[in-house]
């Protein structure tokens, strides 16, 4: 099962050159390499906490700024996690976590609906962390979500230091993504929806 789930693809634009591979049934190996600290420092815990093995290599326009490179990379991420999921058949296809940073409280639901939609629920107190302008975080779900074919919903219930309310949120997607795409022994072979197919408006 676990060599049929597993996907690679590659992005090209004029903006960005991003290629991304995924192993769904790995142990959280990851080498991330996209030119942004960051960014690698918070893809690096998607894999560990989704225990997703995840390898990202991406060039971008970094001498303008982040944000194509950070949102191209959403993309194909999740061009490859839905192309690993196939027809999403046996997944639990929900899933949730509460993560806690230090002071920092994140809350994350998900549901690998094939079905996209975003609720971003988070105030960044610091305009960078690094050379990362933080508004780009939800450009980064907003588009993973859309090529992974997510519902997600992230809420940070509190927090002072934007550092720790990121990384709860990556964690917490991590974590909640790791329950959703894990197979359920007792429906193995039937998609998790009563109307036998995952899209659309079912």
């Amino acid at each position: 099962m676990s060599d049929s789930r597993s996907a690679s693809v590659k992005r090209v634009t004029n903006e960005t050159t991003i290629s991304a591979e995924l192993k769904l049934d790995g142990t959280g190996r990851y080498d991330i390499e996209t030119g942004v600290g960051f960014l690698d420092h918070m893809l690096e815990q998607l894999s560990r906490h989704s225990l997703i093995d995840m390898t990202v290599r991406a060039k971008g326009d970094l001498h303008i700024d982040a944000h194509h490179t950070t949102e191209d990379c959403g993309w194909a991420i999740g061009e490859a996690l839905t192309k690993a999921l196939g027809d999403r058949k046996g997944i639990n296809r929900y899933g949730s976590s509460y993560l806690p940073m230090d002071e920092a409280l994140s809350r994350v639901a998900l549901d690998c609906s094939n079905r996209p939609f975003l609720v971003w629920r988070a105030t960044l107190p610091a305009q960078k962390l690094g050379e990362m302008d933080t508004e780009l975080f939800r450009e980064f779900f907003q588009a993973f979500s859309q090529a992974a074919g997510l519902t997600l919903h992230i809420e940070n219930l509190y927090g002072d230091n934007t550092h720790h309310i990121v990384e709860s949120i990556f964690k917490g997607v991590g974590r909640a993504l790791r329950q959703a795409v894990e197979i359920d022994p007792k429906r193995a072979d039937a998609v998790p929806s009563t109307k036998g197919t995952l899209g659309g408006s079912l």
